[in-house]
């Protein structure tokens, strides 16, 4: 019934109680009045016992909440005390002594707490947090128990410079700058999650000379809870110095338009149809059908969404008759079409195989989406379809002629286009990566060549929340933000790897690539309700016409019919 810490628990009562009323009598040249101090302690010992139940707390494990119930324990008793003594004993008399007796009891926890938790490790290295919320205090706290010393918080609104945490100081960046003097210290600790690239750019570009190394906290939907926030900090990294952040993401939009669906996603196991598979399930589909001709990207994909409402079917969409008996047994609502061949200069090697998967597997799946019934059709979609200079982009550009022209009964054809993914397995990031890890020089085709760049999570949520506000037959455009120049990202990554003895070497453009890639085919482009989504005027398409070309295809010299059918395809090898 009573443990060891209960009755010790009764002793700290009984004897700081007492404590407090013999100097409160005295400093007030009262007689001691034990009839007080008995019924006092009496209170304090039957609050702390059946109301808030503070016996049992773990002083070692301490904290505001200790200390408000701590207090709140003691003013109950406080409030009942002046039940019993109203206009025999002076409120203020009971406050001075409440007063007293809470001081001390919160000072014997928290001296307790910190001394039985301090762990005497040697700081040998400095660290300076950016930022001061809550993460930040966060990290800090954890790494009290590390060799790293904080020497300084940064903060640049003027509310938090020249103030305090922990003795430890607030300072503006600029301020940091002046008294650092040549001092370099050893982390750099940017603690502000979602911040945007400009932001982080803007950080590391004028403090990545005083430090040897920089660390981020991951996002918060990214922050694993169960997970200590020291074991989530990760190395700044490109992705982070060149990520985009849509401002207007409506996630209640996108779950709307996915919550209860069957959706069909095509080359479910690539680097955005993975990822379009992620976002599906989390946003609440009835069932999700993973369709991808490569069994490892099936595989891999289906393991990490194992349990989730999935089925896994294995197939290209080039076999109109397996696609088909797939479309019949799942009777899908949305079929999102993400599979297609995208590496330009492979494109250009097999144009044949280009042309059957991306322009008639396309069609497969459109035309088997108006057979069945679907809802709505989202068609992926690439900057490389504008003013095409390449196999990849034309048949892409074909794609979105063929969704916009056919006759689509009841389901919306919506296509979707977008530039450069980070992290996709075309990206040149990963490319870059793995000749800085074998340190060799890194390759770029050309000085001036530049690509729009966008997170993969971004991009497929922006996807999907095009395809919410479709009516059927748009062209949307994400908004990419402003392109990057290939050879500053090559040199960025180059610093953060802190690797000097690598160079930049121009090797000259690839058969079909051109300097740089258009979103927009003209400047007629239209806004909808988010500014991160535009939709394009698409020209109407003569179908019957566009049908007999596509025939012509499997006849003719495929070029010269890719250039009938998309006249300004400038071709170039």
């Amino acid at each position: 019934m009573f443990s060891n810490k209960n009755y010790l628990n009764i002793l700290i009562i009984i004897g700081l109680t007492t404590l407090t009323f013999w100097w409160t009598f005295f400093i007030f040249h009262r007689p001691f009045d034990a009839q007080v101090v008995l019924v006092v302690t009496l209170l304090r010992l039957l609050a702390s016992r059946f109301i808030l139940k503070d016996y049992s707390l773990a002083w070692s494990k301490a904290s505001s909440q200790s200390f408000l119930i701590k207090s709140s324990v003691n003013i109950v008793a406080f409030c009942v005390t002046l039940l019993f003594f109203y206009g025999d004993v002076y409120i203020y008399f009971l406050l001075s002594e409440l007063f007293l007796y809470l001081f001390i009891i919160n000072f014997i926890m928290y001296m307790y707490a910190f001394l039985i938790n301090k762990k005497y490790i040697k700081k040998t290295k400095n660290v300076v947090v950016y930022g001061t919320g809550e993460r930040a205090l966060h990290i800090v706290d954890e790494l009290k128990e590390s060799e790293y010393k904080i020497a300084y918080f940064i903060d640049n609104t003027q509310k938090n410079t020249n103030r305090s945490i922990d003795a430890i100081k607030i300072i503006s960046n600029k301020k940091f700058l002046e008294i650092k003097g040549e001092d370099r210290y050893d982390l750099l600790l940017i603690a502000i999650p979602n911040a945007d690239k400009e932001q982080l750019s803007l950080i590391y570009d004028s403090l990545k000379s005083s430090f040897n190394d920089i660390k981020i906290l991951p996002s918060f939907q990214d922050i694993l809870k169960e997970q200590p926030l020291e074991q989530q900090l990760k190395p700044i990294s490109i992705e982070d110095l060149l990520l985009r952040k849509p401002k207007d993401l409506d996630m209640a939009t996108i779950a709307n338009f996915i919550s209860g669906k069957v959706v069909l996603i095509t080359g479910a196991g690539g680097s955005i149809g993975s990822e379009l598979s992620r976002q599906v399930v989390k946003f609440g589909a009835k069932q999700v059908i993973l369709l991808d001709n490569s069994e490892y990207n099936l595989y891999s994909i289906t393991e990490e969404l194992n349990g989730a409402n999935i089925v896994s079917v294995m197939q290209s969409v080039r076999e109109r008759d397996m696609l088909q008996k797939t479309f019949e047994k799942y009777l899908p609502d949305i079929v999102i079409h993400a599979a297609a061949y995208k590496h330009v200069p492979l494109c250009e090697e097999n144009i044949e195989e280009a042309i059957n998967n991306n322009i008639f597997g396309t069609k497969n799946v459109i035309d088997l989406s108006i057979e069945y019934g679907v809802s709505k059709v989202v068609l992926i979609s690439t900057d490389k379809a504008v003013r095409p200079t390449n196999v990849m982009g034309t048949t892409k550009r074909i794609c979105e002629l063929y969704a916009h022209a056919v006759p689509s009964n009841k389901t919306e054809i919506v296509a979707v286009r977008f530039g450069n993914v980070l992290g996709s397995s075309g990206s040149v990031i990963p490319k870059f990566q793995s000749q800085i890890e074998k340190g060799e020089d890194i390759t770029v085709t050309h000085p001036e060549i530049t690509r729009y760049f966008m997170m993969i999570p971004e991009a497929c949520q922006l996807v999907l929340q095009a395809a919410s506000i479709a009516k059927g037959g748009e062209l949307f455009i994400l908004d990419m933000g402003e392109p990057i120049k290939i050879v500053d990202l090559a040199k960025k990554m180059i610093e953060l790897s802190g690797r000097e003895d690598i160079n930049i070497k121009f090797i000259g453009l690839r058969a079909g690539e051109k300097l740089y890639e258009e979103l927009l085919i003209d400047d007629a482009d239209l806004k909808t309700e988010y500014d991160s989504i535009l939709v394009s005027k698409n020209l109407p398409v003569d179908y019957e016409l566009l049908l007999s070309k596509l025939e012509d295809l499997k006849t003719r010299n495929r070029l010269e019919v890719l250039k009938e059918i998309v006249p300004e395809f400038n071709h170039k090898v």
